[in-house]
């Protein structure tokens, strides 16, 4: 013991400090995990993911909807109904998928639009058939702005272009630049005045019931990522072309624009219409079956 006290006595003022700073540390962390800033709501400190992971368990027990604390985004009686159903013959099944893929291997990337007017009506189907996607406990985390207003589209490409510049120049760095120089596209986006429709495709990260009761949309970022690519097949499907554009930085101010609400964050900006005479798309190939596929 005596061959330890000199280091002891030199030392003493960090070793206390030390040993402070692990106990403050474990105090603030037991008062982390112990806090509960709803008093009397059932606790839960499981995200959505680990709740998923779980759901081959006999862990948690189904709510029967007497618990007066909680309240069901859906109606405790929601009514459940005979699947509406017709099975087709296998050789239609195969036939029908085939159908699809040949179909959407056609699908590509456009950035050069016409102006030639579209039916309001083809838009309103398109945005109906995303609507059709699953959504984590039916939520259906989406909104969808369409704009067709053409000094509206101005004030978006010069949103979109301002923020474009400063990516390109500055916040992409050089190997970013690099790989996207092969495709052609800078910060100019003159697709967004040109085509007929922009669509902004908004998460929803919570929502509000009548009575002001706070929903919370779990997993809006997938189910908003599923709804989307319905979109495009939709888009697709109906003669038209696109565009899938994720304006870095512009979020913010794109959301002010239209009006919509902090509760809510922009994902997606689509120019939508009939391509340009003359449009162009890189001549790009699409991984084979065999490097996209495992069969088990």
């Amino acid at each position: 013991m005596q061959s330890y006290m000199p280091f002891i006595n030199e030392y003493w003022p960090f070793i206390a400090a030390g040993v402070i700073c692990y106990l403050g540390a474990k105090f603030l962390y037991q008062s982390a995990v112990s806090w509960d800033p709803n008093p009397g709501a059932a606790r839960s400190y499981e995200t959505p993911d680990k709740v998923a992971e779980a759901d081959d368990g006999d862990e948690f027990e189904e709510n029967d909807g007497q618990n007066p604390e909680l309240s069901s985004a859906l109606p405790w009686d929601l009514e459940h109904v005979p699947l509406e159903f017709k099975r087709l013959p296998v050789e239609e099944t195969i036939q029908r998928s085939l159908e699809f893929y040949n179909l959407m291997s056609t699908r590509r990337t456009v950035r050069f639009f016409s102006s030639d007017p579209i039916p309001a009506d083809v838009i309103r189907n398109i945005i109906r058939a995303a609507g059709t996607a699953p959504s984590g406990a039916h939520t259906e985390p989406w909104t969808y702005v369409v704009i067709s207003d053409p000094e509206v589209k101005k004030k978006v490409r010069e949103i979109v272009e301002e923020e474009e510049y400063i990516n390109y120049t500055k916040r992409m760095g050089d190997q970013w630049t690099t790989d996207l120089k092969p495709l052609r596209t800078d910060w100019i986006k003159e697709y967004l005045t040109d085509a007929p429709y922009l669509i902004l495709v908004f998460k929803q990260l919570y929502s509000f019931k009548e009575d002001g009761t706070k929903c919370t949309h779990y997993y809006n970022e997938m189910s908003v990522s599923l709804a989307s690519g319905i979109l495009l097949a939709a888009i697709h499907y109906a003669g038209l072309v696109s565009l899938t554009s994720t304006p870095l930085n512009c979020g913010p101010a794109l959301r002010t624009l239209v009006g919509r609400p902090t509760s809510e964050k922009l994902t997606l900006l689509l120019p939508v219409g009939y391509p340009a005479a003359h449009a162009t798309v890189p001549d790009l190939k699409r991984k084979p079956l065999e490097d996209i596929l495992v069969e088990i």
